[in-house]
């Protein structure tokens, strides 16, 4: 009988011993879905020990999309839903050579924002680990990475954008080409000069897909080369601090490169009406992902908060809220009419990303150093 009620007791201590909060930091977690982890789930947690109580540590958030108020309204919604989050906002080139930099003592838990040529090098470099999220099925075909490290948020039209006020349908450019080649746009329009943002990286892509040559210089004619020149000599370029609305509104530039994301809030911010270019041709589309941080310490947490913000419902409030087109065709049900008519009437513009993935960070350089002038 002694026996027995000593093998209980250690029974009892073995179980108790056991039952500590699981960062994440093991198992096969990372590469699948984590099933019952539903956001909606969550509490915040007072880590008293009850059962079914979860506790959400506190998660670093990097993000070139936290700008016009997104950034404070996300945070609110993840307080809402139990989680406490701090976003780090920076431009798509500096966060990820800033992920790259730190990525064997990684800061961040959760990168959101950026498009697919940077999830491709993020990715390259060993700073992300897999996970597959609930929502990702629903995510239209052929956006989410096949390989499972970043998965499909919304969509962002990169596009020509002209002060209604000056320009009609008929008197804007009809593309970048046309803006560059005709005398009546000459020093009217903003040329993508700041090559760290993700925006004008992508219009430089867009006029130089249609010049790849395997034997030109980085993968380019010299053809390509001279039209690309042309945007930059016949433009203004972009001023550090300055925005292309309130320029705009001010009468100071005409035309410029404008997001979809972003536009409807700026008109009303700044008070003018910009119109958008549709060109044959189409327009860099691109698409914001979600990633969990390759090292996260918290990875438990990372998990049920992507699981939270990809989801169909938070991805809709976000729609109603910031004009956004979502992947999920349940969100994208949300987005205002105005948003769904922009993007009926705008073409995708063919592109190749993992040649620009391959090259693009070579063209700003060239650009930088030989180009702008």
């Amino acid at each position: 009988m002694k026996t027995l009620v000593l093998l209980v007791l250690t029974c009892l201590v073995i179980t108790a011993c056991g039952g500590g909060n699981n960062n994440g930091n093991s198992g096969s977690g990372s590469e699948t879905n984590s099933g019952s982890n539903s956001g909606n789930e969550n509490t915040a947690g007072s880590g008293n020990g009850d059962s079914g109580e979860v506790k959400n540590e506190k998660l670093i958030v990097y993000t070139n999309s936290n700008s016009d108020g997104r950034g404070e309204w996300w945070i609110e919604q993840a307080k809402q839903a139990g989680f406490d989050i701090e976003i780090v906002g920076a431009g798509g080139t500096d966060l990820t050579n800033r992920l790259i930099a730190e990525k064997n003592n990684p800061i961040a838990d959760v990168v959101f924002g950026l498009n697919n040529i940077f999830y491709e090098n993020l990715k390259k470099e060993g700073v992300l680990t897999k996970y597959v999220p609930s929502w990702a099925p629903q995510v239209w075909e052929n956006l989410n990475d096949p390989e499972g490290y970043y998965h499909a948020l919304v969509k962002q039209a990169i596009m020509i954008g002209y002060n209604e006020a000056e320009y009609t349908p008929e008197t804007a450019p009809k593309s970048w080409q046309d803006l560059y080649t005709n005398e009546a746009f000459k020093g009217k329009y903003e040329a993508p000069t700041n090559l760290t943002r993700a925006t004008s990286r992508l219009v430089v892509a867009g006029i130089l897909m249609p010049y790849i040559d395997e034997n030109g210089d980085l993968g380019i004619s010299e053809e390509g080369w001279n039209e690309l020149k042309k945007l930059y000599d016949n433009g203004q370029p972009m001023v550090e601090g300055e925005d292309l609305y309130a320029n705009m509104a001010a009468g100071k530039i005409g035309i410029g490169t404008v997001v979809s994301g972003e536009k409807f809030k700026r008109e009303a911010e700044y008070g003018v009406k910009v119109g958008v270019v549709g060109p044959e041709g189409g327009v860099p589309m691109v698409v914001e992902h979600i990633a969990i941080v390759n090292g996260t310490k918290k990875l438990d947490t990372a998990q049920r908060f992507v699981e939270w913000f990809g989801s169909a419902e938070m991805q809709g409030k976000f729609a109603a809220e910031f004009s956004a087109m979502p992947v999920i065709p349940e969100a994208a049900n949300q987005a205002p009419d105005h948003i769904k008519q922009l993007f009926g009437n705008m073409k995708a513009q063919p592109l190749n990303w993992s040649f620009i993935a391959e090259h693009i960070d070579l063209w700003a350089e060239k650009i930088e150093l030989q180009i702008i002038n």
